[in-house]
């Protein structure tokens, strides 16, 4: 007799169901649980470092000591290479890269400095005559930054109650640090050595005033700036047999300017960042605090006999080390690592001397004036006579739109034949209008694009030849070589439950913003369209 099996019920499947139910709901918790173990830092301290570069962190790793480099070489999120994505690499633009997370096509800021035609002459690309200076005559405010920055959108989340404060040599440097929404940004003054700010921002806190009054560096009729070391072994190409020393007194007009070229301004900025560790009660509010400092690693390019692999470099570095160092220690101390994000990289360029062989001399030769000059001529033998130059400014050329309009000349006719004259100059590698990266984001135009702003940007953009040198009529001893070489630049990410990793893969600047404001728990900046770090978001 055939027997027939029986159906088992859903009574049967029940304790499966549930079990199974059970582990998934676990594996998601734990999951979840597993995401949410980054806790939201109470100060996040970003260090930028002007023209750091990583590969001379190898060269110079057995100068350093412990607790600084190393440290975050050994205990640090490391990335290796970070990529700026636009031409005309450089301190100002690249700090607002970093803090707005995007690029100047979008925040503005193209450059140090921006050409004034009211003025007739070139500008700080954060001058702005509406606001006064304390404790210097240099006014200047935020509102050249077209896009907000991570301590703007920190400000906003906290309706006001996050402290953030910028710290660095050059006042482009901090206010663009800083942001529109800080608390205070605060840069040493190129006349008289204090630390100074713009009546932009509400106040200066008692301990910086106090520190002016007593411990600035310009509270001292001489400075020096001695060798740390008998010798250094990070290049083996310096001809020099003994140690440099370099004496600042108040006599020299330059002063302050050649001490932002030493390891003297990196002392100084840590003492006065020491101060904010110290009394404005970071890490004691319910708001995280972001705390932005920039330090300098460039050349001394104002040494008597300047050397492109110079002692003066090896001890910029040393000397930085031990600022990070004690830094780092002045946080522990005050706020505690655990509780303190610490992120560092650079400004991804670096400023050669560019210093040639006895006899040897440069590929060429390219003068502005002279460029622009013939330009004229050329122009006015096709549209009539005017200026349609108005000036050669920072590889750029600005027309005069507004006697082509008075002609009534196709402006995009001018511009054309314009480009394809300065492109049979020698020297000139390539030329871009204004009008191929305002409307091709595609291709070799994407990296124009990102570095160019409609409001600041000239008409034609000139690209050289590398090894041709820039001669400036005006000033002949003022030579710009060029040089279109990479260099590495690297991100560290330290503190909190941040897991030490050695990452090589190529990422980009403007993906530094959106992971800081991921970590605070914030939205990115008004402007940034890259993701947190992959390694932060696992």
């Amino acid at each position: 007799m055939k027997q027939h099996k029986k159906k088992r019920s859903f009574a049967h499947r029940a304790p499966f169901t549930v079990h199974l139910c059970t582990l998934l709901a676990l594996l998601a918790s734990t999951g979840l649980q597993a995401q949410q173990t980054v806790e939201t830092p109470k100060l996040v301290v970003n260090i930028v470092v002007d023209q750091l570069r990583e590969d001379y962190l190898r060269y110079f790793s057995t100068i350093f000591g412990e607790k600084g480099f190393k440290r975050l070489m050994n205990e640090a999120l490391v990335y290796h290479s970070v990529e700026f994505g636009f031409p005309n690499v450089g301190e100002a633009a690249s700090i607002a890269g970093i803090y707005t997370g995007t690029y100047p096509y979008y925040n503005g800021i193209t450059g140090d400095y921006k050409y004034d035609f009211s003025k007739n002459r070139e500008v700080s690309i954060v001058a702005d005559d509406n606001y006064l200076g304390n404790y210097t005559s240099d006014r200047f405010s935020p509102l050249a930054l077209l896009a907000s920055t991570v301590g703007d959108e920190l400000k906003i989340a906290s309706q006001g109650k996050s402290e953030v404060y910028a710290i660095a040599p050059n006042a482009a440097e901090a206010i663009l640090s800083g942001g529109k929404y800080a608390n205070g940004a605060f840069w040493l003054d190129d006349y008289n050595g204090k630390w100074a700010t713009s009546t932009y921002y509400k106040d200066v806190p008692w301990y910086i005033e106090r520190y002016n009054a007593s411990e600035a560096i310009g509270n001292f009729p001489e400075k020096m700036w001695a060798q740390s070391h008998t010798y250094y072994t990070g290049f083996p190409y310096s001809t020099r047999t003994t140690p440099f020393a370099y004496n600042f007194v108040k006599t020299d007009n330059d002063r302050y300017l050649k001490i932002k070229q030493t390891s003297l301004i990196n002392t100084e900025v840590t003492n006065v960042a020491g101060k904010f560790v110290e009394y404005a009660g970071f890490g004691g509010r319910s708001a995280p605090a972001l705390l932005a400092i920039t330090y300098y690693a460039g050349d001394y390019k104002s040494a008597p006999e300047p050397e492109e692999y110079s002692y003066e470099i090896q001890d910029i570095y040393y000397r930085l080390d031990k600022e990070l160092e004690r830094l780092l220690d002045l946080i522990d101390r005050k706020v505690g690592l655990k509780n303190t994000l610490v992120t560092l990289t650079s400004t991804g360029y670096y400023d050669s001397v560019n210093i040639l062989p006895p006899g040897a001399k440069p590929t060429g030769e390219f003068y502005p004036n002279r460029c622009t000059a013939l330009l004229n001529m050329y122009l006015m033998a096709i549209y009539g006579q005017g200026n349609w130059v108005n000036t050669y400014y920072n590889h750029q050329i600005y027309l005069n739109k507004k006697l082509a309009e008075e002609k009534q000349i196709n402006w995009q006719d001018l511009v054309r034949d314009a480009a394809e004259f300065v492109a049979q100059f020698s020297g000139v590698q390539e030329v871009t209008t204004a009008g191929q990266w305002m409307v091709d984001d595609t291709g070799r135009s994407a990296g124009f694009r990102r570095g160019m702003h409609k409001k600041s940007s000239g008409d034609l953009f000139i690209e050289l030849q590398p090894g041709w040198v820039v001669i400036n009529e005006g000033n002949p001893l003022k030579k710009e070589y060029v040089r279109n070489n990479a260099i590495l630049s690297p991100l560290f990410i330290f503190g909190g439950q941040i897991k030490s990793e050695q990452v090589y893969r190529k990422i980009k600047a403007t993906e530094i913003a959106p992971t800081l404001s991921y970590i605070l728990r914030i939205r990115a900046p008004n402007a940034c369209k890259d993701l947190p770090l992959q390694e932060i978001i696992k």
